[in-house]
């Protein structure tokens, strides 16, 4: 029983861990424009400028905020890697026939990201997707 307190903790440190270099690099938010409607987990959010950012240094959770309307919504998300430092701050989606879903957010210089955790809905079409991404307004 102790071992497996210790593996569970161990590995609640090492996410921390890879949390916490891309806490520091989105502390102000990322903003990006939406030409058209997306979906972020399971709500569909109309065209519009938005900013993601962190609820929480230590919660895997992204409010997502369309500064149009001032509304804001909450999605989970999961830190994710990449070999390679990103050129540009971006925002990515998965297409899925006519609809967009909220993918990634990467920071320009970072090879640390966000994955926002699909839906159900979007993963049942994970097999059909496209992606593109869209340019930011600067962090």
């Amino acid at each position: 029983m102790n071992n497996v307190r210790n593996v569970l903790v161990k590995m609640g440190l090492l996410s921390l861990l890879s949390v916490m270099p891309l806490a520091a690099q989105i502390d102000n938010g990322v903003d990006f424009p939406a030409s058209s409607p997306f979906y972020a987990g399971d709500v569909k959010l109309p065209a519009g400028n938005y900013k993601v950012a962190l609820l929480d240094d230590l919660a895997d959770v992204l409010r997502i905020e369309n500064r149009d309307t001032l509304h804001s919504i909450f999605v989970d998300f999961t830190p994710t890697e990449a070999a390679l430092p990103h050129r540009k701050t971006a925002v990515t989606f998965d297409k899925y026939g006519d609809a967009d879903y909220l993918d990634r957010v990467w920071i320009e210089g970072e090879e640390y990201g966000i994955s926002v955790d699909p839906s159900k809905v979007e993963t049942a079409q994970e097999s059909t997707a496209g992606q593109h991404a869209t340019s930011t307004g600067g962090q």
